[in-house]
């Protein structure tokens, strides 16, 4: 899961559909990263780790990291948040398997960044778990 900051939206798809995963028995590594570095090794915003919790959803534990190369040959899929994202991502590619490994977390549209407008956090939320839970089903 690859956003911007990797402390807002990537953070709570890591969270949710690991949280899913583990309801289900599955032995996934899930993980998130951001595009840019300002972040890494902080918390998820304090906005994301509340509205995941009043869902119990726990993100507190998560530390941000910086996206790079050789993560294309740690994971299967490599789902980003905006268009923005998946050029930053898809730049970093070598070869044509791993920018194929790159798509948009939703299949048409983009998960709007709530940072700078709260109001955001629940229905952020809400789309990254709805999408999550699509995920679930079609990869397991």
């Amino acid at each position: 899961m690859v956003c911007l900051g990797n402390i807002c939206r990537s953070p709570l798809a890591h969270g949710i559909l690991n949280h899913l995963a583990k309801k289900e028995g599955l032995d996934w590594t899930i993980e998130s990263a951001g595009t840019g570095d300002w972040h890494i090794g902080q918390s998820p915003d304090r906005r994301s780790i509340a509205v995941a919790k009043k869902y119990e959803v726990d993100i507190s534990q998560q530390k941000a990291m910086h996206f790079n190369a050789n993560l294309f040959e740690i994971y299967d899929h490599i789902l980003v948040m905006d268009h923005q994202n998946y050029k930053d991502v898809v730049a970093q590619a070598s070869s044509k398997e791993e920018k194929e490994k790159v798509a948009l977390f939703l299949v048409d549209d983009i998960v709007p960044d709530p940072y700078f407008d709260e109001s955001l956090f629940e229905p952020v939320y809400r789309m990254i778990e709805t999408r999550c839970k699509e995920l679930l089903q079609a990869w397991k």
